[in-house]
């Protein structure tokens, strides 16, 4: 790892491929899986508004490479932005590197040189590249064409949102990694009456676990109602 990331690029041990509930993004997630094991296609572009899952599938699939005994890096643009993309330098002696929220460096002229360089030295020792923004390449303001022409290379996948069942299902299987015993009902009303936004239902659900150590509750729908109503 270059020694000049932060230490806080660290990952959430909670976002892996496997607690990703896909809904109609399976075929991304078999992308990623085959990217994390060193198969399938070399680089990938991933989409999508705020929310919907772009940081949880590329810590997911770095921590799947890490296991599977690939050196890899996870870089939030959001962060580093503020820092010399000098530190890009040497990185394409990893196996895989995912650059999370590109967007966020869009018409920042010496950052998008250096990820231009980058991606050219990942390419020639067949390193791997993960990327995900806002939009897809052509719709990003990027004010350097030849790199929006490398990001366009692989394939490009557009994130689609989960519908009610899907996020119920992301309420009762969080709920259930927490140990939490949560009926279909209570998802089902949370997912009705508080927000449709899978950050702020987890945030939520963060709330009613507090919640109900403290009262020494189950997730009763009473008690949910209680809490958030």
């Amino acid at each position: 790892m270059n020694p000049q990331l932060p230490l806080a690029m660290s990952l959430r041990p909670e976002m892996t491929l496997e607690s990703y509930v896909a809904g109609e993004n399976a075929q991304l997630l078999q992308a990623l899986q085959e990217l994390a094991a060193g198969q399938g296609q070399e680089q990938l572009f991933l989409s999508g508004p705020a929310g919907s899952g772009k940081s949880h599938l590329l810590m997911g699939t770095v921590s799947a490479a890490q296991a599977a005994g690939h050196s890899s890096a996870y870089l939030p643009l959001g962060e580093l932005a503020r820092l010399s993309p000098m530190l890009l330098e040497d990185l394409e002696q990893l196996d895989l590197i995912a650059f999370d929220d590109l967007h966020l460096v869009a018409g920042n002229a010496a950052w998008e040189e250096a990820l231009f360089h980058l991606f050219n030295r990942a390419r020639e020792r067949d390193s791997r590249l993960l990327f995900s923004a806002s939009q897809a390449p052509p719709r990003l303001e990027l004010g350097l064409p030849d790199l929006i022409s490398r990001l366009s290379w692989g394939s490009s996948y557009r994130i689609r949102p989960l519908d009610d069942a899907g996020r119920e299902a992301l309420l009762l299987e969080q709920a259930k990694k927490r140990g939490l015993k949560m009926k279909p009902q209570v998802a089902s009303w949370m997912v009705s009456h508080c927000s449709r936004d899978p950050r702020q239902l987890l945030a939520l659900l963060n709330r009613l676990d507090h919640a109900s150590l403290a009262a020494r509750r189950q997730l009763t729908l009473a008690f949910v109602r209680e809490q958030l109503g």
